[in-house]
């Protein structure tokens, strides 16, 4: 992965005979960053042994390179080449969304309606047809799923892989019933996009679950890190960096299975 990754990462220009010490290395410091993803610890706990550097340079690192888009380059990238295997499947997209506690509060976080008023924040996730996770974004506890789902179709990338245009567009878009309202089926149609969303006040057995299962999995994937399943930044910035580098790292893990 890493030769995938060092291409995307901005490139430092220091003089020769310039004085002090010179930058830790970025590879290092990546390992510095997967460590804290998977195992959820502190910065300040990072273990100096492991040879990945001080926990703030890796923070900095993280903070820096989503400044510049490194890791939403690094998903499009990744994306791209699944479009180019015939792995991505855009004929149908799916929508769902997550809760998790923020402990520190901060930007996009609000009082949980699911979790006695304590603050808390939502990933919002749509997937193509087979999991793959296409766009992450995050709002406070109490946003109303529906809202945000002009805004993840909007999130996706141009995914290229394939001769002609970019693609973008799925043809069809499945939700549950937290997005059941006609104003934003209005707005998906106008684009050319059909929706498959359950009724509100109807019996259960849509059908929908057979195929919407989907996205609840990667969600799943999603949280296997341990620092996605509590929102231990008040920063909003890095707590969405590490949400659309844990997207790349599935598409990354799809990619090495074939």
């Amino acid at each position: 992965m890493w030769a995938v990754i060092e291409p995307l990462l901005p490139v430092r220009e220091r003089p020769a005979g310039t004085p002090g010490r010179k930058p830790f290395d970025d590879r290092k410091a990546l390992c510095g960053i997967l460590f804290v993803l998977y195992t959820g610890i502190p910065w300040q706990w990072l273990p100096q042994e492991l040879g990945f550097g001080c926990g703030m340079t890796c923070w900095r690192r993280l903070r820096d390179w989503y400044e510049v888009g490194v890791w939403q380059d690094l998903h499009e990238v990744l994306l791209a080449e699944l479009r180019r295997t015939d792995r991505l499947d855009l004929e149908r997209a799916v929508v769902d969304s997550t809760h998790l506690r923020a402990l520190r509060g901060g930007p996009k976080t609000g009082r949980s309606p699911v979790d006695r008023g304590r603050p808390g924040s939502k990933h919002h996730l749509i997937t193509d047809a087979n999991g793959i996770p296409l766009a992450a974004t995050v709002t406070g506890g109490n946003r109303n799923d529906v809202t945000q789902l002009e805004a993840l179709v909007e999130a996706i990338p141009p995914i290229r892989g394939k001769r002609g245009k970019p693609r973008r567009r799925p043809k069809v878009v499945q939700a549950d019933r937290g997005y059941d309202h006609d104003k934003y089926r209005k707005i998906l149609h106008a684009r050319g996009i059909r929706t498959q969303i359950a009724r509100r006040g109807t019996a259960h057995g849509s059908g929908l679950g057979a195929t919407r299962y989907v996205v609840e999995q990667t969600i799943a994937l999603l949280h296997w890190f341990r620092r996605l399943r509590i929102r231990w930044e008040r920063r909003a910035d890095i707590h969405e960096a590490f949400l659309s580098l844990g997207c790349a790292l599935i598409c990354w893990r799809r990619l090495q299975k074939s």
